[in-house]
């Protein structure tokens, strides 16, 4: 005999389940969950998608830079300036943000569009920015033991002094937003996931070879430093060396400001780029 909370369909029940947890109360008045709860229910929701394959993640986040601290550490030898070594860390701790937040970010979105849980989502009572703020919190959470081992790594071998301010705390997750937001558009636009690694290949040696990035604007042709100006690993770069080895200016005021204004314009065209079929009030 049928119950009232299974369905030909839903024998378990457990679409009705959470038909009523999403919409608690009466059906007939039911009403969408404010945004913060959507954002705080889809975050754990997106942690523990990760619970079995954490570790790869956390693992492949720190390898690489650290390999390239290492190799740039040597090559700029024993006469290298303060300056040259300084580009050298942050500019791979940029690079960690790149490869665990934009790279990773442009391979979810691809993948969620292409087995349709973008689709899925839109059929739910909640706002397309909170599925990306969501996607994109449990990349940073995974992406932190990578920063802060590159960081600790990068100190040690270049010897450079700490000289942290409180203001890193904003400056390294606005620097992972406007990365993770280009990655999120590169998924939503591309056509297969296949074609998001491409583009996310391409535009991570964009944003780390044109640009003040490993390398220090004194050290590059005009073009090339124009071009990173172009770019939010730029100013990510300027913002961590201020705020990780000091001194800070007001410079880095400017820095965060152009790295919340390249955070909200890819946010915006990643929205303009979901097909939700409508936004909830």
């Amino acid at each position: 005999m049928q119950t009232a909370t299974e369905s030909p369909q839903d024998p378990s029940g457990f679409a009705d389940e959470a038909h009523r947890w999403w919409f608690p109360g009466d059906l007939k008045d039911r009403q969408p969950q404010p945004p913060w709860l959507q954002l705080s229910t889809l975050c754990k929701m997106e942690i523990l998608n990760w619970r079995w394959s954490w570790r790869p993640l956390v693992i492949t986040g720190f390898v690489f830079p650290v390999m390239l601290v290492t190799l740039l550490g040597f090559l700029a030898g024993d006469d290298a300036s303060q300056e040259q070594l300084a580009y050298i860390l942050c500019g791979n701790v940029v690079v960690t943000l790149i490869f665990t937040n934009m790279h990773r970010m442009s391979s979810c979105f691809a993948w969620m569009k292409a087995v349709g849980t973008l689709d899925y989502y839109a059929t739910l009572p909640i706002h397309s920015y909170v599925v990306v703020m969501a996607v994109l919190f449990s990349f940073f959470v995974l992406s932190l033991p990578a920063i802060l081992a590159t960081m600790a790594y990068g100190f040690l071998l270049l010897d450079l002094p700490i000289r942290m301010h409180p203001l890193l705390i904003i400056v390294i997750p606005m620097a992972a937003l406007s990365l993770a937001g280009l990655g999120a558009y590169i998924g939503v636009a591309s056509r297969s996931l296949e074609e998001a690694q491409s583009f996310s290949r391409l535009v991570l040696a964009f944003v780390v070879v044109l640009g003040p990035v490993l390398i220090p604007p004194s050290n590059l042709p005009d073009v090339m430093f124009y071009i990173g100006r172009l770019s939010p690993a730029t100013y990510g770069v300027s913002a961590l060396q201020q705020t990780l080895l000091g001194p800070v200016s007001a410079a880095v005021g400017l820095d965060l400001i152009v790295l919340s204004g390249f955070a909200v314009i890819f946010l915006v065209l990643v929205h303009r780029k979901m097909r939700w079929r409508q936004e909830v009030s």
